[in-house]
C-alpha cells in the first residue's frame, strides 16, 4: 500500500472510532426502542485498524518495527 492511501485510511479509521465511541456513549432512549447498532465494538475494530495503520505508516516511513 502506498503512503497517501494508508494516510487515508488511517484517517478515516480515526474518524470512524471517534463518531463510534460518541455514539456510545450517549445515553439510551427507551422511546426509541433498543440500539441496533453495536456502536463500542465499532469503535474497539476501527481503532484496533488505525493502530495497525500507523503501524504501517512508521514502517513506510522507514523505521524497523519487527525483528
Amino acid at each position: 500500500m502506498s503512503l497517501g492511501l494508508t494516510l487515508a485510511l488511517l484517517a478515516a479509521a480515526a474518524v470512524l472510532a471517534v463518531f463510534a465511541g460518541w455514539r456510545g456513549a450517549r445515553k439510551p432512549d427507551p422511546f426509541k426502542g433498543p440500539r441496533l447498532i453495536p456502536w463500542r465494538a465499532i469503535m474497539l475494530t476501527s481503532a484496533a485498524m488505525a493502530l495497525l495503520l500507523l503501524v504501517h505508516v512508521v514502517n513506510l516511513l522507514g523505521v524497523t518495527t519487527g525483528r
